[in-house]
C-alpha cells in the first residue's frame, strides 16, 4: 500500500524547517558562489516518519471487523508498516505514547511482559509512561523497564526522595542522514488519583506551570544537542485532562516542540495548536498513526483497520503463542447473559448507572457478605473499574478479568453518612460540566439523585490530587436511601468496595480518611467477586433483573 506525501487540508503551516539537511537561501547562493555551478544543488531532505502508538491497552491480537466490532490490528501489524514505509527509502522511528501494558489479559496475566516483549520484537525506539502503566505497581514498572530493549520515557515524574526524574526523561534519535530527532515524555498528573495511590507514593508529577517548566527545559536541552526536530511524546490528553495538565496547554505555553504526539484520551486527534501538529491515533489499534516528513513538512497519515494487511511473522508468532496460552487459561465458561451488559465509558459507567454497574457492585455486596457472614448497608465502585460491555452470550474467566482487569481486593469499611454525601459529590462533580470521569460512581444499595443544573463548588484539591474537594457537599447530590434505612449523616454506614477507592484514589479521600481511623477488612480480587456471583448468587446466568439500569441513580437538569 502506498501513501500520499502531501499535507492533509487542515494543516495550514510549515514546520520543521530548523534543518533536516534544507539550506536557507542564503546558503544555497553561498555555496553556488565557492562550487562549480553544476555542484550547487542542495542535498535532498532526509524522508523520516514516526510511526505512533497510544493507549493499546493489550489489544495486540488481530480482531476483525464485524457489525458491532470496530476492528483492531494486530501488533504484527504495526512491524509491518514499519518494514514497508523503510522498504520505500523512509528512517522509521517508531514510539509510543502510553498504557500499552494493561487492560487486556492477554497482558494483564503477566502484569505487562507480553505487551513489552511485542514492542521489542516491533523494534520500538521509545515509549512514554502512562498512567496505567503504574497499575502493578512501581516494582513491577521497573521490571518491565529493565526487560524492554526501548526507554520508557517521562520528564515529569520525580522521585519523592531526590527530586530527581524517575524515568529517562529524553532520547535523541540520529538517523542514518545524520538528522537528530530529540523526544521526550510527558506522563498526566492524573495518574495520582486513576492509579492506586500506593503505587505511586514514592512519585512527584510536576504539574501545570511545572509541567510547562519542564517541558521547555526538554526542548532547550535537545536543542542544545544538536536536534533539528524536537518531538513531545506525551501521555496527557486533553477531553479527559484535569486543570492545565493538557497537551494543548503544553503547546501554548512552551516554545520549541515541532511535534507532539499525544495519548490518554482514546480520541483520533489531528489539529495544529499554537503553529505545531498534535495528533494522537484513538485507541485498542485502531488506528496506527504515521507523521511522513517530507521536504521539511510533516504529513499526518493516520492508518485506519481495513487499509492496511500487512503482518510481521515473527511479531505474530510471539503474539500467537502467549494469545494461546492465556486462552487456555482463562478460556472457562463461567455463565451467560441474555442482555448486554453496558460498560461502555461514555455514554456507560463513566457518565450515568448502567446495568453492569448493577451487577458488578450488587456482586461485590453480595461477595462482601457471603465473606462477613452478616449483611452491609451498601458497595461503591468506580465506573473507571469497569472496563468494558459484555455482549449477550456466554460469559468466560477471561470476560471477567476484561471487565475487572486491575485485581483490586474487595474491602469493607464503615463511613458515616456525611463523608458518603461528600464521597458522591465529589465523585459525580464531572456530570453536566465536563466529560466522562472514571470516579463516576456505580452503587448497590444505595439511591440518590444529582443535579447537574447545579454548579459543582469546588474547594481545595484534595491532598496528592488533580480533583478538587467539594466545597459544599449535598449541593447537588441528594442522597434518599442507604441499606434500607433512609439517609442520615451522622449514622454509621457499611460499605463494600475496593482498596483503590480506600486508598483514596480517584476522588475518594474521604473514604480513605474513613479507613485510616476505622477497622477495614481487605477480602478477595474484585473480579473474583464477579465470578463468585455469577456462579454461586445467580446460578450461572445473569437474571432479568438486570437486563436494564434498576434506577438507582437519577440525574435531573441536564
Amino acid at each position: 500500500m502506498s501513501y500520499p506525501n502531501t499535507r492533509p487540508a487542515n494543516i495550514t503551516r510549515r514546520y520543521f524547517l530548523r534543518g533536516l539537511g534544507l539550506l536557507s537561501a542564503g546558503a544555497a547562493l553561498a555555496a553556488c558562489a565557492q562550487q562549480p555551478k553544476e555542484e550547487a544543488a542542495p542535498a535532498a531532505a532526509p524522508l523520516i516518519a514516526i510511526i505512533h502508538t497510544n493507549d493499546t491497552h493489550g489489544h495486540d491480537v488481530e480482531v476483525p471487523k464485524s457489525e458491532n466490532v470496530e476492528g483492531n490490528f494486530s501488533m504484527a501489524a504495526v512491524a509491518a508498516l514499519k518494514a514497508e514505509w523503510e522498504a520505500k527509502g523512509y528512517e522509521v522511528l517508531l514510539v509510543d505514547a502510553g498504557d500499552a501494558t494493561q487492560g487486556m489479559p492477554l497482558v494483564d496475566v503477566n502484569h505487562g511482559e507480553s505487551a513489552i516483549a511485542f514492542m521489542n520484537s516491533c523494534g520500538y525506539e521509545l515509549m512514554t509512561v502512562g498512567n496505567h502503566e503504574f497499575d502493578w505497581g512501581a516494582e513491577n514498572l521497573a521490571k518491565i523497564e529493565k526487560q524492554a530493549t526501548f526507554p520508557l520515557l517521562s520528564a515529569n515524574v520525580l522521585n519523592k526522595e531526590d527530586g530527581k526524574p524517575r524515568f529517562t526523561p529524553n532520547k535523541i534519535c540520529e538517523t542514518a542522514s545524520g538528522t537528530k530527532v530529540g523526544f521526550f515524555g510527558l506522563t498526566t498528573p492524573a495518574t495520582l488519583t486513576t492509579c492506586k495511590p500506593k503505587a505511586v507514593a514514592s512519585f512527584t508529577f510536576q504539574q501545570d506551570e511545572e509541567l510547562f517548566a519542564c517541558a521547555q527545559a526538554q526542548v532547550d536541552e535537545l536543542r542544545g544537542k544538536g536536534c533539528e526536530l524536537v518531538v513531545c511524546v506525551g501521555h496527557l490528553g486533553n477531553e479527559t485532562a484535569v486543570g492545565k495538565n493538557t497537551s494543548k496547554e503544553v503547546l501554548n505555553n512552551v516554545k520549541g516542540i515541532d511535534l507532539f504526539i499525544d495519548g490518554h484520551d482514546h480520541l483520533l486527534v489531528e489539529e495544529e495548536v499554537a503553529g505545531t501538529l498534535l495528533v494522537e491515533t484513538g485507541s485498542y489499534l485502531h488506528n496506527i498513526g504515521v507523521v511522513a516528513i517530507d521536504e521539511g513538512v510533516p504529513a499526518n497519515q493516520s492508518v485506519a483497520y481495513g487499509t492496511f494487511e500487512g503482518i510481521d511473522a515473527a511479531t505474530q508468532a510471539i503474539i500467537d503463542e502467549e494469545n494461546a496460552r492465556v486462552e487456555s487459561e482463562l478460556g472457562v465458561v463461567l455463565g451467560e447473559t441474555p442482555y448486554l451488559l453496558n460498560g461502555e465509558r461514555d455514554p456507560g459507567v463513566r457518565t450515568q448507572e448502567t446495568n453492569l454497574g448493577d451487577f458488578a457492585t450488587d456482586a461485590v455486596k453480595w461477595t462482601a457478605e457471603q465473606e462477613l457472614g452478616r449483611q452491609i448497608d451498601a458497595a461503591i465502585l468506580n465506573g473507571g473499574a469497569l472496563r468494558t460491555s459484555v455482549e449477550a452470550g456466554d460469559i468466560s474467566l477471561k470476560i471477567i478479568k476484561t471487565i475487572m482487569p486491575f485485581t483490586n481486593n474487595v474491602m469493607v469499611i464503615e463511613v458515616t453518612g456525611a463523608q458518603l454525601l461528600e464521597a458522591l459529590e465529589a465523585s459525580c462533580q464531572g456530570i453536566g460540566v465536563a466529560d466522562a470521569m472514571g470516579a463516576f460512581p456505580q452503587v448497590s444499595g444505595i439511591t440518590f439523585t444529582i443535579d447537574a443544573a447545579v454548579p459543582y463548588a469546588a474547594g481545595p484539591n484534595y491532598p496528592e490530587s488533580t480533583y478538587a474537594s467539594p466545597a459544599d457537599p449535598g449541593s447537588r447530590i441528594t442522597i434518599h436511601d442507604v441499606g434500607g434505612k433512609g439517609f442520615d449523616e451522622a449514622a454509621v454506614y457499611t460499605i463494600a468496595s475496593t482498596d483503590f477507592i480506600c486508598d483514596g484514589g480517584d476522588t475518594y479521600y474521604c473514604f480513605k480518611e474513613a479507613a485510616e481511623t476505622g477497622d477495614p477488612v481487605t477480602l478477595g480480587f474484585d473480579y473474583e467477586a464477579l465470578s463468585s456471583y455469577l456462579v454461586s448468587g445467580c446460578d450461572h446466568a445473569v437474571p432479568e433483573q438486570y437486563a436494564n439500569p434498576q434506577g438507582r441513580i437519577t440525574i435531573v437538569g441536564l
